[in-house]
């Protein structure tokens, strides 16, 4: 009996053939999903690489620039064509006579390519169409493919450059500016030549990394100080009581939070110094960086996602959390990536030479 009892016991142990077979055949093929898979410390080694980061930036750069431009279609005859209410033509006209023709300093002041155009005539509005369709397009092109190089970033900024500089009092607000330098920062940013995701002889720019967090910390810094230098109800904390009846566009929303009680509107005053005066100095501690550059990032763009839903200030907010993105590396953005796009920022010359 004991004999019986330990040779069950070594048969129901032994695999058994079918077994085997059924095995092999749910085994991981080359390519599937699950072979595909990175190891968790994989992941992890994704710290400090920007490859993925620089997808998303340009997508959503790509995305901004094409609202801008859309704008840009629907509006510019009207406001600066041949019969607009401010022409760009008499406009350039006015800085032609000023310095006695079109020369280096008249570009110089006014950079546009409009000089190199027929622009005092009817086709300045079939020209003003030109720059925004063309800029549509490669906006479009970089929002889909999600990789740029040099030439394609130089011509979207050069297009919208283009724009603001004849815009006069309607291209005069912040967010012009800020599209300007934010796209300005992102030729730096790809390669020469290259339209690859994740061109291995050209990885993320340290240098642009750290002018694009710059900027966010000159953004917020600024828009904090000009609210505690200018009117007491700042500094009385009350300014919040009229905020959302006074703002340029309230929407639906406003309406609600305005009927909030004085109390919160207090501490929402308190939440926006705390944000824009003493967040931003996280991204200068040197001990625990990554900790609180990932926190800085995070209390930004919920902040700005508040700004969004309680007004509208067309995309101003949303292009301020644009330079935020680069508080992030791609272990913060692996979530949204496939496994053959995590493999890859992890080697990107090994993936290259397959």
């Amino acid at each position: 009996r004991s004999s019986d009892l330990e040779f069950e016991m070594e048969t129901e142990a032994r695999p058994r053939k079918d077994d085997l077979n059924a095995n092999d055949e749910h085994a991981d093929k080359p390519g599937d999903a699950k072979s595909e898979e990175i190891p968790t410390l994989g992941v992890v080694q994704l710290k400090g690489s920007h490859w993925l980061t620089r997808i998303v930036f340009l997508r959503f750069l790509a995305f901004i620039y094409f609202v801008a431009f859309l704008v840009a279609r629907n509006q510019n005859k009207e406001l600066l064509g041949y019969y607009g209410l401010l022409p760009a033509n008499a406009f350039l006209n006015r800085v032609k006579n000023h310095f006695n023709g079109t020369n280096m300093d008249s570009i110089s002041l006014v950079p546009t390519l409009l000089w190199w155009t027929d622009y005092d005539s009817e086709t300045l509005d079939w020209l003003l169409d030109a720059l925004a369709f063309t800029g549509l397009a490669l906006s479009i092109f970089v929002l889909i493919r999600g990789a740029a190089n040099m030439v394609v970033m130089f011509s979207l900024w050069i297009l919208y450059h283009s724009l603001v500089n004849v815009g006069q009092r309607w291209y005069s607000f912040g967010w012009e500016s800020q599209l300007l330098e934010t796209g300005f920062l992102a030729i730096f940013l790809c390669p020469l030549f290259s339209l690859k995701q994740m061109p291995s002889e050209t990885p993320t720019s340290r240098v642009v990394r750290w002018a694009y967090q710059w900027l966010i910390f000159r953004i917020m810094i600024g828009a904090g100080l000009i609210k505690i230098r200018g009117d007491p109800c700042w500094r009385e904390l009350t300014c919040m009581d009229y905020h959302y009846e006074t703002q340029p566009v309230p929407n639906p929303i406003s309406y609600y939070l305005h009927q909030s009680p004085s109390q919160i509107h207090r501490l929402e005053t308190l939440g926006n110094h705390f944000i824009e005066l003493i967040v931003p100095l996280f991204l200068l501690f040197p001990f625990k960086r990554r900790f609180w550059t990932v926190t800085c990032g995070i209390l930004q763009i919920v902040f700005q996602v508040v700004l969004i839903i309680s007004g509208n200030l067309s995309f101003l907010n949303w292009l301020t959390i644009l330079p935020s993105l680069f508080c992030f590396d791609d272990y913060t953005f692996s979530p949204f990536f496939t496994a053959k796009q995590k493999q890859k920022a992890l080697d990107p010359h090994r993936s290259e030479e397959r």
